[in-house]
């Protein structure tokens, strides 16, 4: 199933009970999501658009350079790419667990409504969020973001590739990172098979 929008900011509408939030990005059909924290950590609280400033700067090239967007900037052109916070709301300091809790209803219905083949959690709190609530491998991963920074895992879920905290890049991340998605666009990443041969036609039904 595709959806049928085609805007790229907000596009499903998302309004959650606070004053200011970032809510998702681009791509409504997207096969890569893009995950982070919340805005106060990875930013677009003044365009509204998750990660455009400081993490934007170092994480959109990269993203470019991986064939994950057309043009990086603060507004970036997407391709094949959805972004959004586990948290969309701008936060007065950190956000609590019971906060978490209950901005959870917003991402998990926007996950579900892109249902890409592959999420990128950036930052360890994405990280462990993604791979505890939609893999089955989150009880044995180390959610350690150096080890883990641009490599695939796979599990009876979604396949994640996690994306160690822009903020703390090194020389050598923007190129693992980029190798790491060129490396998994090479492959079946979207796992797919096509049970319209069980059935009346010649229509494709592809299931994950």
């Amino acid at each position: 199933m595709r959806n049928v929008t085609d805007r790229t900011r907000n596009p499903f509408d998302m309004r959650p009970s606070c004053d200011r939030y970032v809510p998702g990005y681009g791509d409504a059909n997207a096969d890569f999501h893009v995950i982070g924290d919340h805005p106060g950590v990875h930013g677009g609280i003044e365009t509204g658009i998750p990660f455009s400033g400081d993490a934007g700067d170092r994480l959109f090239p990269a993203l470019e350079d991986g064939e994950l967007l057309v043009e990086a900037g603060d507004e970036p052109t997407v391709n094949r790419t959805f972004f959004s916070y586990l948290h969309m709301c701008v936060p007065d300091g950190t956000p609590s667990a019971a906060d978490y809790t209950d901005m959870e209803r917003f991402f998990d219905a926007e996950l579900r409504a892109i249902a890409a083949h592959v999420l990128l959690p950036v930052g360890a709190v994405a990280t462990k969020h993604v791979l505890n609530n939609y893999t089955s491998v989150g009880w044995k991963t180390d959610v350690d973001m150096e080890t883990l920074h641009g490599k695939e895992l796979r599990g009876s879920g979604f396949l994640v590739l996690p994306i160690k905290d822009p903020d703390e890049w090194d020389d050598g991340d923007h190129d693992e990172l980029v190798a790491g998605l060129l490396e998994l666009q090479s492959t079946d990443f979207r796992r797919e098979s096509d049970l319209g041969r069980f059935m009346p036609g010649a229509d494709p039904y592809l299931v994950r």
